[in-house]
């Protein structure tokens, strides 16, 4: 069975999106970060950048949530998740490489310099600015989108599952205020039946001991 390491609220919300559209049986191996479990020498041998998530398919380790997804789509193809054409595909990538790069990036310069860092290492400053850039980012796709219900082409694809994620962490950090075709297609998603939580709801579930996950 496909195990992953790692649980809502991380990144590995994008894995298990995928994995319950591909309808896999998988299970979740909890990497509890507050306890440091993620540095631990047994963790490391999996992925020595000690991040999750990570994807164990029989003799296969695979870090990068977007490389995960990637790599499930490609080895289910009947899921259509990879678009036909090299061009749907190089559009794919794109977005994804975009998504990671000018709006998950600034997103995680806020987190690092707002909580995560000791206070001593924040610089209020450059969390003001990574807001401002992604406010920026966020409007180049806001216009992407205007008149599309999906990222590349006419179907969903890997981008599409990427970019739920990343823009449920935009929205709840008011980023997507001035962006409503963003708002609305984030809810679109989230209805599908094959939805992981949100990070919000992740978080709910943490705060109150609840399990998330499991075999799928």
């Amino acid at each position: 069975m496909i195990q992953l390491y790692g649980a809502p609220p991380t990144r590995a919300l994008r894995v298990l999106w995928l994995l319950n559209e591909l309808g896999l049986e998988y299970e979740i191996c909890p990497v509890d970060l507050l306890q440091g479990e993620h540095l631990q020498r047994d963790f490391r041998s999996l992925n020595p950048a000690a991040r999750v998530p990570v994807l164990v398919d029989g003799d296969l380790v695979v870090t990068e949530s977007s490389a995960i997804q990637l790599y499930l789509a490609e080895k289910h193809p009947q899921s259509g998740f990879m678009p036909e054409t090299v061009e749907e595909r190089a559009q794919m990538y794109r977005w994804i490489f975009f998504l990671a790069t000018e709006i998950e990036a600034p997103l995680w310069r806020i987190a690092r310099h707002t909580f995560l860092y000791p206070e001593d290492k924040r610089l209020p400053e450059d969390a003001a600015l990574a807001r401002q850039e992604c406010v920026e980012m966020v409007a180049v796709l806001e216009r992407h989108m205007a008149d599309r219900d999906v990222m590349v082409g006419n179907r969903l694809s890997v981008a599409d599952f990427n970019a739920a994620y990343t823009l449920d962490w935009a929205n709840e950090e008011k980023m997507l205020d001035e962006a409503p075709r963003l708002r609305a297609y984030l809810t679109s998603m989230h209805a599908r039946p094959t939805a992981p939580p949100t990070i919000a709801e992740a978080f709910k579930a943490l705060e109150k001991g609840d399990a998330i996950g499991g075999a799928g």
